[in-house]
């Protein structure tokens, strides 16, 4: 159980970008030999797919209306990824240790990846690409930050990511709550056809 720190950052990270929470697991494990990463992340196969996986993703993810898509698509594959990881960071603990990091690394992905996919779609209602772009390179940075930093620090790492998703979560419900009111504010000044008698 002292790996599930370490599975739920990497959970929430996974949720925004699971291939670049792969590549710097495999990469750290590959420079340093961290017992707590498995051997399998740092495969040379594994890190050249999610390297092309990343790579596309990084284009998509700062393309308006693409990058929604790219959400869309991945909506199974993120928390997929979180748990997969959660299962290899349990490594040979019992059935049900096992299941516990998959919940943890399954659930906080697919939670962070909801609350970067509606975040997304509301960006995508501003008609210019800087936010979009802005935002993509935002996630990259902190999928970066925190991954790289729970290697080191697993419990650090996941009080920032629970704290981040807290946010998120916070700010999604206020972000829903403007789209809402703007939405009805619309509806009201809609000019409506002439209606004869």
């Amino acid at each position: 159980m002292e790996a599930l720190p370490l599975a739920f950052s990497s959970g929430w990270a996974s949720g925004i970008n699971a291939y670049l929470v792969v590549l710097v697991l495999g990469i750290s494990d590959r420079v340093n030999d961290f017992e707590q990463i498995p051997d399998a992340l740092a495969r040379w196969d594994v890190l050249a797919v999610a390297g092309l996986l990343y790579s596309m993703e990084f284009i998509a993810d700062k393309i308006p209306y693409i990058d929604s898509t790219w959400d869309l698509i991945s909506t199974a594959i993120r928390p997929t990824a979180g748990a997969v990881i959660g299962v290899l960071l349990a490594g040979e603990a019992s059935t049900l240790d096992q299941a516990v990091f998959a919940v943890v690394g399954g659930g906080t992905a697919l939670v962070s990846h909801l609350i970067k996919s509606g975040s997304r779609l509301a960006i995508n209602a501003s008609p210019e690409p800087v936010t979009n772009v802005g935002a993509s390179i935002l996630e990259d940075f902190a999928v970066l930050g925190v991954v790289w930093y729970a290697v080191e620090h697993p419990r650090a790492a996941a009080g920032i990511a629970a704290v981040a998703l807290i946010v998120g979560l916070v700010a999604l419900y206020l972000l829903a709550k403007a789209v809402r009111s703007g939405w009805r504010r619309w509806k009201r000044t809609e000019p409506r056809p002439p209606q004869y008698a």
